[in-house]
């Protein structure tokens, strides 16, 4: 389930969940409004401890890899099917109206705190690169979401305040050379397009949160039960106009260590450019992120745990054990080493 300390959501009312009601909750575009005006003023805050100044600059550099992939890949209309892969697995297949989707990008997405803070960032950019108004109604958004139990207030940013935060980005970040583009404008997207591979013997929580996720973030979520590289051929087969994909890895995870901002999957693998802003975060600041803006997050972390797998190979980090209060684990965030992380996980 969605989780936050610092903000206590009201769940709506039976009235509210009906059918016939009407659909009150934020467009996409609203959401990104309201999370790049989150980003905008940490960025103009005068930090006062060193982990804030070096998230600063971290949140700097990633803002540079997407809005470099946003420049290069491009904006597009089609018809969203649900299905069992798709968004929520009870739902029989069948077509929704055109909605416009980031359409050679994608993001691979769990529920987990890296790629949390990643597809925040992503959102906090998407108003600089589209209008700001869409040809499509936003009726046409898909329509089995599950509610979110948190609420969600609109916030108007100036363009002084963009143009700020444009002004720090990074311009010498490597990428790959850049694909002709639309020369008509973009109309802002609806949903943001993401694959979500399901961990053998997930965790209830995870799926209920990336459900939620889905709804929250105006997702359009394919899920895959399959191998990693089997759900990847799968994917690209059903959406073969994706070019690139947004991917949480950091520097620490497994077969991170030599990766960049922009790197092609291996030979043998299906392809596609996948896109690592966060490479270069730490464990410390991925929990400072999501805790100074007050990002609601997945329930499991408060439990102890530090990295996400599934329920037979993934436990509370022992190193998070309570020893004089009693049973129990203290939350991730109170974690500080980048080594430690993976001391929960059986591989």
């Amino acid at each position: 389930m969605l989780h936050n300390h610092a903000a206590n959501g009201t769940a709506p009312s039976d009235a509210n969940r009906g059918v016939d009601a009407i659909d009150t909750s934020p467009t996409l575009r609203q959401v990104c409004l309201e999370l790049q005006a989150k980003v905008d003023a940490f960025l103009a805050e005068d930090a006062d401890t060193k982990l804030l100044r070096g998230l600063q600059a971290q949140v700097k550099e990633a803002v540079g890899v997407i809005d470099e992939a946003l420049d290069r890949y491009r904006v597009g209309g089609r018809l969203i099917y649900e299905g069992n892969k798709v968004k929520n697995k009870k739902k029989k297949k069948k077509a929704h109206k055109s909605s416009h989707s980031v359409e050679e990008l994608s993001l691979s997405y769990n529920g987990g705190k890296d790629c949390l803070v990643l597809l925040v960032l992503i959102l906090a950019c998407l108003p600089r690169h589209y209008e700001e108004t869409s040809s499509v109604p936003s009726s046409s958004s898909p329509t089995t979401t599950i509610p979110s139990t948190t609420t969600t207030t609109t916030t108007n940013i100036t363009n002084a305040s963009i143009n700020k935060l444009t002004a720090q980005i990074p311009t010498n970040t490597p990428a790959p050379p850049t694909p002709v583009r639309p020369s008509t404008p973009q109309p802002f997207p609806s949903t943001l397009q993401s694959v979500y591979i399901v961990s053998p013997q997930p965790f209830a929580e995870v799926d209920d949160f990336v459900d939620e996720s889905v709804a929250k973030y105006h997702l359009e979520l394919c899920r895959y039960s399959l191998p990693m590289r089997a759900a990847l051929e799968e994917y690209l087969k059903e959406r073969p106009r994706v070019k690139a994909v947004f991917v949480g890895t950091r520097r620490t995870d497994p077969h991170g260590a030599s990766l960049t901002h922009f790197d092609q999957t291996d030979k043998d693998w299906p392809e596609f450019m996948r896109v690592h802003p966060v490479i270069d975060w730490h464990y410390a600041e991925i929990w400072a992120f999501i805790r100074h803006l007050e990002i609601p997050y997945l329930s499991l972390y408060d439990q102890g745990y530090t990295s996400l797998g599934g329920t037979k190979d993934t436990h509370p980090n022992p190193l998070l054990k309570r020893e004089d209060e009693g049973e129990g684990f203290r939350p991730a965030y109170e974690l500080l080493e980048d080594n430690e992380e993976r001391l929960g996980r059986d591989r």
